[in-house]
């Protein structure tokens, strides 16, 4: 009897072309690449383009051509979660046949007054046993079986999902895919073996792995880093006034990037080549020293410095 070689490493980076990218962004992608490096893995681009409402026209193109600037690498060709739809809406009617799923009509006005969790609304249920409108959200029936799981950073994890989440969304009524269905079936079919992303998706990761289980899907292993947050406490987003990084000053940036991961790089590594800081970014990876943190404050005035980086 031979023994059965274990699954390579697969990892990913799935940015929203909803801006260009900002420093926060730029650490989940230092960290994803440098996980999937060190264990001799895939790393994966996927451009999460399946909320066009919310969507900037070329920002893939510049988040693209910014990763190129910093020396990212990735394997096979860059995919985009749009070309996956199909996919997408036949989980979602497999759900509906296996009675996992229901429509509900519900507006974000009609749960105006119910209890909010750590995802906002707490659904009460309100359609479960039918609705008979014509437009429409598909939701996902939950349960209050504790979903428990081990984060490689924060720790162990559980959530309730019906009494702390509520049924939640798989499709939006306007027809459209929602995040947590599509990262699921993408992440399973593209071979996901670690997701390594920030903090602020933690609360989601029970949904995704109730999700994982109705589908049979087996669930990756989770990790998620410290989230950059501003002057304010306020997560680095376009919302809060997010700058891009720098692409002609990489270098700088990119060892900024890794001190705020908490690699400790030498003051002069930003004088070195961009290949060699990758090199040491490489050999020197010790995720566990963000162990149980959950925030990294960022100066964004400082980004774009490209003397004395570590200041």
């Amino acid at each position: 009897m031979t023994r059965s070689e274990p699954a390579r490493y697969v990892g990913r980076f799935a940015p929203s072309p909803t801006g260009p990218l900002h420093f926060g962004s730029l650490l989940a992608a230092v960290a994803s690449f440098l996980q999937a490096s060190v264990k001799q893995g895939k790393w994966l681009l996927r451009v999460e383009d399946i909320d066009p409402p919310r969507e900037q026209p070329g920002a893939d193109r510049r988040i693209i051509d910014a990763l190129e600037a910093y020396g990212f690498e990735w394997d096979g060709p860059v995919t985009y979660q749009s070309q996956f739809e199909e996919r997408h809406k036949e989980l979602v009617q497999r759900l509906l046949d296996d009675a996992q799923a229901y429509p509900c009509s519900c507006s974000r006005r009609d749960l105006a007054g119910a209890r909010r969790g750590a995802l906002g609304a707490i659904y009460p249920g309100t359609c479960r046993k039918g609705s008979r409108a014509t437009e429409v959200a598909i939701r996902v029936r939950t349960d209050d079986e504790p979903i428990r799981f081990l984060d490689a950073l924060q720790g162990k994890q559980s959530q309730r999902l019906e009494s702390e989440s509520g049924d939640f969304v798989i499709k939006r009524r306007d027809g459209l895919i929602a995040y947590h269905l599509a990262v699921v079936a993408d992440d399973h079919d593209q071979g996901i073996t670690e997701v390594v992303r920030g903090i602020d998706l933690l609360d989601s990761t029970p949904r995704h792995i109730h999700l994982q289980r109705l589908l049979g899907f087996a669930s990756p292993g989770f990790l998620h880093i410290p989230v950059a947050e501003n002057a304010d406490g306020q997560k680095l987003s376009k919302l809060t006034g997010a700058t891009e990084i720098d692409r002609i000053a990489v270098r700088p940036v990119l060892v900024r990037a890794l001190a705020a991961l908490g690699q400790r790089p030498a003051r002069d590594l930003a004088d070195a080549s961009l290949d060699s800081i990758w090199q040491w970014a490489v050999e020197h990876w010790r995720p566990g020293v963000m162990t149980s943190q959950k925030s990294i404050p960022v100066d964004q005035s400082t980004m774009a410095e490209a003397k004395n980086p570590l200041s």
